[in-house]
């Protein structure tokens, strides 16, 4: 077996509130004045307080912007090159500090013998793996690899990888950083898939060591995994390259679609895995939004303790993107009482894709 020993986790310099993010969203979007009072409960009902953003504009006034043109009104909107440019400068800073957090407690990077990045949310060759090997000083010889485009899963989906790596080789330690800068693609058009999107998303970067069993250090066995494709989710959620950024579509039905799939889908993973759902002892739910979370709360019969975690991620930092599951197990780990305890995580995405994993205490 293999085991999560460590994870650190980093953000971007710009915290916003919430309030201060829907003032700039009104300001950009101009958006019928019968709108404006359902998007303001939007956002005072959406479970968020702040986010974070490797950009400085969503709590600035009109005029300061460095990122988007301080005229709405204008056609000089970032296109995908300067999105880009912008996701190189800082996605490598912000994995390195996620990196350096989460080898504070094991130990330095000598003995790390795999790195896989992932993200959704920018992309080039040589990508962010190249440029952390550079960054850190690793071995030119290292294993390493990419997870891209995958989403709000694609955590799961890396450390089922890293999982494999060290079944594979028992003294294998193995470097997962996932880093999105989610911000980066505000688009300047009023929708209601731009609305869900900039109501939701933001930056952030998390690292969790993955070792074999040989590892003296104690933490989270990597015990089984699951997925799931509900197709009837296919156009429900994507996320496509445009010029103008990453345009992100999120169905109103994706909620029900969780909410219908998800205790079929525990049915089948604790069967696969021979548990009983009785010994499940922490919930570890990626929190995509409110209505997500009370959906698996409803579908799962959890009250909203269990999912606290999951619940206090999502008011602190909004959804990340992949990180954000690695933020709940940080969590979880940190408030761990020593007893035999088992953890059910689960994350979903484009597809649509539903992930599982149940870790165990060692």
């Amino acid at each position: 077996m293999s085991k999560i020993i460590a994870i650190g986790t980093a953000l971007p310099p710009h915290r916003h509130r919430q309030s201060d993010i829907l003032e700039f969203m009104l300001d950009m979007y101009r958006p019928p004045q019968a709108d404006v009072g359902k998007i303001r409960r939007l956002y005072a009902n959406c479970g968020i307080e702040s986010r974070y953003s490797a950009i400085s504009d969503y709590s600035v006034s009109p005029g300061g912007y460095s990122f988007y043109p301080n005229r709405p009104d204008t056609a000089s909107f970032p296109d995908l090159e300067t999105r880009m440019q912008w996701y190189h400068r800082h996605a490598t800073r912000l994995s390195v500090q996620a990196i350096r957090k989460c080898l504070s407690r094991t130990g330095d990077l000598n003995g790390v013998t795999c790195l896989i990045t992932v993200s959704c949310t920018g992309m080039s060759a040589p990508g962010l793996d190249i440029s952390l090997i550079k960054q850190l000083g690793l071995p030119l010889t290292i294993q390493h690899t990419s997870v891209n485009y995958m989403g709000c899963y694609a955590a799961i989906h890396a450390l089922k990888l890293a999982d494999a790596i060290c079944r594979a080789d028992r003294h294998s330690r193995v470097l997962i950083v996932c880093t999105e800068l989610c911000t980066l693609h505000f688009q300047q058009e009023y929708s209601l898939d731009h609305i869900a999107s900039s109501l939701l998303f933001a930056d952030g970067a998390a690292a969790t060591l993955v070792t074999g069993d040989d590892c003296p250090e104690k933490g989270l066995h990597l015990s089984r995994f699951y997925s799931e494709i509900a197709l009837d989710g296919e156009d429900h959620m994507t996320w496509e390259l445009s010029g103008k950024g990453f345009l992100m579509h999120l169905g109103r039905l994706i909620p029900q679609l969780v909410r219908e799939n998800m205790d079929p889908l525990l049915q089948r993973a604790l069967k696969k895995a021979a548990i009983g759902r009785e010994r499940i002892t922490r919930w570890a739910i990626h929190p995509g939004g409110k209505k997500i979370l009370q959906n698996v709360q409803q579908s799962l019969d959890l009250d909203e303790g269990q999912l606290a975690p999951s619940y206090k991620v999502l008011r602190n930092y909004g959804n990340m993107s992949s990180p954000t599951i690695l933020f709940v197990l940080k969590e979880i780990m940190e408030n761990l009482n020593g007893s035999q305890e088992k953890v059910f995580a689960a994350a979903f995405g484009p597809g649509l894709t539903l992930e599982t994993l149940i870790l165990e205490t060692t």
